[in-house]
């Protein structure tokens, strides 16, 4: 399973994860054209070589030209991205500057960019309006972008998904993110590292601090993180296959980069030639799992068929308890590995979660057989699990035996004894 790889041992933000993922190998240009269709102008994006620590990279840099914004340099008070997390200025003065998170919606929404990278970027941009919501204490659909808005911001955060759906990882992972420490100046005051937008988007996530004494993961990159990462991992056996580097404004005594890596992710071989004549079939699969507490029996229900339709091999709800006591369910996802993407965007439409675990499993299985059996009272189909070539059981299939219940009106069990009777009179 191709994987990418997020390492934030120095925290993460828009234009650093632009440039990591560039330095792993998106066409720079091909970015530009994609990002050109957001149908904005003033803005140019380019990718200069740099090197923290002695380690190289690429540095993402938005320029907006005579536009750009006259923020204060000071290193003091500089933040990674170059408009959402500079809270030590009140305003924004670029060439395009949206009021509201219905702004940027329509924005999104209305471009030509891939479906894949629309989704993703409103799902980023849907995370940060709902934690300022939360921080003012207003509706979602009045938060104010007077720092995201801008468009520096936007060509961040859409320009990360459009890498992302560009490069078309079959999972992405993380491992623990820095947050920094000491104080962040932002349009709240002077606060403690996390922001208080971060310390939202970061929720449920694994993470360090005191690592450096400076804001090091911004909204921005904590959104990035909570919207496109699978599953979050401090340890795993995997293959690495090639690496970038995306390098942070600042220069710092630690290196102020982020990596990301292509890793082909591995558990036990499959079949040793030991293996090969076992009665059984060994398959390695994904699983996907949610925990959701909003959801009617009918919409689960009803999410259960849609995930059936989108590929999945078995799908089980199982009860759970969840916070504040509230009753739950568990929904368990049975997938090939090729099959991935189908079913995280079912699970993402048709189900109310805001993301879910996905674990690499081994699924062992017999063989099994069906057959027709034929009588008067129609034909049915019969499986036969094998152990080897031993048959085991038999079972009729659960559609048929109905059908028979309802024309002549028995139960399920004299159904099947009826069925039986007339096989083995055949025997």
């Amino acid at each position: 399973m191709k994987t990418l790889h997020f390492d934030c041992f120095a925290g993460i933000s828009g234009d650093m994860a632009l440039g990591a993922l560039v330095d792993l190998g998106v066409d720079p240009d091909r970015l530009r054209q994609e990002l050109g269709k957001l149908n904005l102008e003033g803005w140019n994006l380019e990718f200069h070589r740099d090197e923290r620590g002695g380690i190289s990279g690429a540095h993402a840099v938005v320029d907006l030209g005579s536009r750009q914004d006259h923020l204060a340099q000071d290193d003091e008070h500089q933040h990674h991205d170059h408009s959402h997390d500079r809270h030590d200025s009140g305003h924004h003065d670029t060439a395009y500057t949206a009021s509201t998170w219905k702004d940027i919606r329509v924005l999104i929404e209305q471009s030509g960019i891939g479906a894949g990278a629309k989704q993703r970027a409103l799902d980023i941009f849907t995370r940060i309006a709902a934690a300022e919501a939360q921080v003012h204490g207003v509706p979602v659909d009045a938060v104010g972008f007077h720092e995201v808005g801008a468009l520096d911001s936007i060509i961040d955060i859409v320009g990360t998904a459009i890498c992302l759906d560009l490069l078309q990882p079959d999972r992405i992972t993380c491992g623990e993110i820095e947050l920094g420490g000491g104080t962040v100046k932002c349009a709240h005051g002077v606060l403690p590292v996390p922001a208080p937008a971060t310390l939202i988007l970061v929720q449920g996530l694994p993470v360090k601090t005191g690592g450096f004494n400076k804001e090091m993961t911004t909204p921005t990159g904590a959104a990035i993180l909570a919207a496109s990462v699978d599953a979050f991992m401090t340890a795993g056996s995997f293959t690495e296959i090639k690496s970038g580097y995306g390098i942070g404004t600042r220069k710092m005594e630690r290196p102020n980069l982020l990596r990301v890596s292509w890793r082909e992710e591995r558990i036990a071989p499959l079949a040793s030639a030991a293996e090969a004549d076992r009665p059984w079939k060994t398959e390695d699969l994904v699983l996907l799992e949610a925990n959701i507490d909003d959801m009617t029996g009918e919409a689960l229900g009803f999410l259960m068929e849609r995930l059936f339709d989108a590929g999945a091999l078995d799908v089980t709800f199982t009860p759970c308890g969840m916070k504040k006591s509230r009753p739950g369910t568990v929904v368990s996802v049975l997938a090939a590995p090729g099959k991935l993407d189908p079913l995280r965007r079912t699970m993402f439409e048709q189900s109310t979660t805001i993301g879910f675990r996905e674990t690499l499993v081994r699924r062992l299985s017999l063989r099994r057989e069906e057959c027709p059996l034929t009588g008067d009272f129609g034909t049915v189909r019969q499986k036969t699990v094998f152990y080897g070539e031993q048959p085991l059981r038999a079972k009729i299939e659960y559609e048929d035996r109905a059908r028979i219940a309802r024309e002549r009106g028995l139960s399920l069990g004299e159904t099947e004894r009826l069925i039986e009777r007339k096989n083995a009179a055949e025997a």
